[in-house]
C-alpha cells in the first residue's frame, strides 16, 4: 500500500468513529496527477445521492503533459462501494447526523486507486483545545525523556 495524500484535519475536526476502503472512479489523467502525488483532501467530503456514494471537493491538479483531454480539478467522482455498504452508510448518516470524511488516498497491492472514508462525528470546540493541550503534553513528556537518556 502506497499512500499518495492523507486529510491530517480530519482527525482534528472529527472523531472518527469508523474507517472503509472504497474504489473511486477515476479518468486516465487523473491517475497519471495522483501518481505524481497532486492531490489534496482538504475541504473534501463524501455524500450519498440516489444511493451511489460520491467524493466532493477533492482537488486533483491537471495533469500538466495532457492536451485538451484534460480533467475537471474538482469534479464529483463516483467512489465504488457494495450496495449494502452504501445503505448501512446511508442509514447511519439520517439517524444519528454523522458525515463521511476521506482519510487517505492510495494505491493498493494490485495498483488501483482508494480512497479510505471514515464515518465521523463533528467535534466541538472544546474538545480540539483539549485535544492541543494533550498533543503539547505529550510533546514535552518526550523532550523531558530525551533529555534523561543523555
Amino acid at each position: 500500500m502506497r499512500i499518495i495524500a492523507t486529510n491530517k484535519k480530519a482527525s482534528f475536526n472529527y472523531e472518527l468513529l469508523e474507517k472503509f476502503e472504497a474504489g473511486i472512479s477515476l479518468r486516465g489523467t487523473e491517475v497519471k496527477s495522483i501518481r505524481q502525488g497532486k492531490v489534496s483532501l482538504k475541504e473534501s467530503y463524501a455524500e450519498i445521492k440516489e444511493g451511489e456514494a460520491f467524493l466532493v471537493n477533492c482537488h486533483i491538479s491537471p495533469y500538466e503533459y495532457a492536451s485538451w483531454f484534460n480533467h475537471d480539478p474538482t469534479r464529483e467522482r463516483k467512489l465504488l462501494l457494495h450496495r449494502r455498504e452504501i445503505k448501512r452508510l446511508t442509514g447511519k448518516i439520517q439517524e444519528k447526523g454523522l458525515t463521511l470524511v476521506p482519510t487517505k488516498v492510495f494505491f493498493n497491492d494490485k495498483g488501483k486507486v482508494k480512497v479510505e472514508i471514515a464515518l465521523a462525528k463533528g467535534k466541538r470546540a472544546y474538545q480540539k483545545r483539549e485535544a492541543i493541550r494533550e498533543r503539547d503534553r505529550d510533546r514535552e513528556l518526550r523532550a523531558e525523556l530525551k533529555k534523561s537518556w543523555r
